[in-house]
């Protein structure tokens, strides 16, 4: 976040480079640094004659060469953008010769999403000598609350950290996606709002009882009824619960506590490193890492494993959503 804000600044305060190439795993930044400039660079009155949005499927890169050597018309500038550029990933080496004496009156953008330039290859060292090469790396998914957190901060609002939790939990690491539903949350909530799980189930629709996150608590604290509570209801609403979700998720936590058992060192800063969680979950962790001695989570790790093929379809067709929850359950507790 810290290299997108300076590139942003810098285009702001005119120091405008003639060829950005972003490229990367993280489309999200991709997206944010092409709309600035699209947006910004020149004004609406040059935009018609001196911008142009050109797609990586439809053109070579002879065309987009051709565009950007063009001149710009009663403006200073023009911006040639190139989407889903990754296209051309084939052909990219032609890039050469203009990477090595780029237009000064055009700026040229590359949105070149999924995927990275061998930073070896020629052209990749011309890019970076001459304009300007961004890499936008997916976050880990014990970072994402951490820029969830920075990008309210930055909006004037706050997340308690079970909401924050649950964003990820049911979002994943899809920047996009969790900047869409926090773009939903900022236009119904005033600003300086501390948002907390009961705003995320009336406005994402995520239930603040019913979901993944409770019922790894539920099994941590060994709270059986609770548990079976909330496996009920998963049954009954299998679309918006997914059986090979929730197998993977709660998978994920007793993985997490078997490197807990295994930490020689358990100050609540190195376990929140090591097994990537928030500190503030720590007790959740600690709950269960008495509850379950090192042996029986090892166990359970290898039932899941089980039960995450036979939610796959895997040798158990005939077994309903219902049945694998509770069989999950029963190895969980035996």
């Amino acid at each position: 976040m810290d290299e997108v804000v300076k590139i942003v600044n810098d285009i702001k305060a005119g120091s405008i480079k003639p060829i950005y190439f972003l490229m990367g795993e993280e489309p999200y930044y991709i997206d944010k640094l092409s709309d600035y400039i699209e947006e910004n660079v020149l004004s609406e009155e040059e935009k018609g004659f001196n911008q142009s949005v050109l797609y990586g499927r439809d053109v070579s890169m002879e065309d987009i060469i051709g565009s950007a050597k063009r001149y710009p018309m009663m403006a200073e500038r023009q911006v040639v953008i190139v989407k889903e550029a990754q296209e051309l990933a084939k052909t990219i080496d032609k890039l050469e010769g203009y990477a090595d004496n780029p237009m000064p009156s055009t700026v040229l953008v590359f949105c070149y999403k999924y995927k990275t330039l061998d930073k070896r290859k020629k052209v990749t060292k011309l890019l970076e000598k001459n304009g300007l090469v961004y890499e936008s790396k997916k976050l880990y998914e014990n970072q994402v609350g951490q820029w969830i957190t920075r990008v309210l901060q930055g909006k004037g609002y706050t997340m308690e950290p079970k909401a924050n939790a649950m964003l990820v939990e049911f979002l994943g690491t899809d920047l996009s996606k969790i900047s869409n539903e926090l773009d939903k949350l900022q236009i119904i909530l005033p600003k300086g709002t501390v948002i907390n799980a009961k705003h995320i189930e009336e406005n994402i629709g995520f239930s603040k009882d019913y979901n993944v996150f409770e019922l790894r608590k539920a099994i941590g604290d060994k709270n059986q009824v609770k548990a079976y509570q909330i496996a009920h209801y998963f049954a009954e609403n299998p679309k918006e619960n997914p059986m090979v979700v929730t197998t993977s998720l709660v998978f994920s936590f007793f993985l997490s506590l078997l490197q807990y058992h295994g930490l020689k060192d358990r100050n609540p800063k190195n376990v929140a490193s090591v097994l990537k969680v928030n500190p503030y979950f720590l007790k959740d962790y600690d709950i269960a890492l008495r509850n379950y001695p090192m042996k029986k989570v090892s166990a359970i790790v290898a039932a899941l494993r089980d039960i995450d093929v036979k939610s796959k379809g895997v040798g158990a067709n005939s077994l309903s959503n219902a049945d694998l929850l509770k069989e999950m359950l029963v190895h969980i507790f035996s």
